[in-house]
């Protein structure tokens, strides 16, 4: 067993490492990454349905995903997000926390943690007036998600959702959108 934890944690130590070397390489190529002026985080909770993401290792074979936002005291979110796994159909979901960003006043960056001490940013790079729609990246742009109050999206909005994220440095042509199938 000590073993094992042994391994494990090197194993997250080099990652660790080789994430932050990568991650500084990553932002020498874009400019910062712009984020939305203000965000009225009560208006933000509740769900979010993933229309399209830059595919990751924690959400291969991932189908309708989804994130609910949910306001804890001392002014955390929980973030529970949810999909279906396209290998068996099962429900597969992750419980997280949120917090503000220090040093920014406009709620539009955060940082998210499923697994401690293991945290990431959550930038709000784009947002509909009624928080109909979101787009969410990273500074580094290895993530990117396109999200909506709706398990779909209207055509044109998520063009202008895709215009952006590629004015902003994101490789748009790695987006993948698994909506969740009509017979589940």
């Amino acid at each position: 067993m000590r073993l094992l934890r042994f391994f494990i944690t090197l194993t997250l130590a080099v990652a660790t490492i080789f994430s932050a070397v990568t991650d500084g390489r990553t932002a020498e190529k874009h400019p910062p990454l712009m984020t939305v002026p203000n965000v009225d985080l009560s208006r933000y909770m509740g769900v979010w349905y993933e229309i399209a993401r830059i595919d990751h290792f924690f959400q291969k074979g991932c189908l309708g995903s989804s994130a609910t936002y949910t306001p804890k005291p001392g002014g955390e979110i929980e973030v529970l997000n949810r999909c279906v796994k396209e290998k068996d159909r099962s429900v597969h979901e992750v419980k997280g926390r949120a917090w503000v960003a220090p040093g920014y006043g406009d709620n539009a960056r955060l940082k998210v943690s499923f697994f401690w001490p293991f945290r990431t940013d959550y930038w709000i790079i784009d947002l509909g007036n009624e928080y109909e729609y979101a787009v969410v990246g990273d500074p580094d742009r290895k993530y990117l998600w396109i999200l909506s109050r709706t398990p779909a999206m209207d055509d044109a909005l998520y063009k202008k959702a895709l215009d952006l994220a590629a004015a902003q440095g994101f490789a748009i042509d790695r987006l993948v959108r698994k909506p969740l199938p009509r017979d589940l």
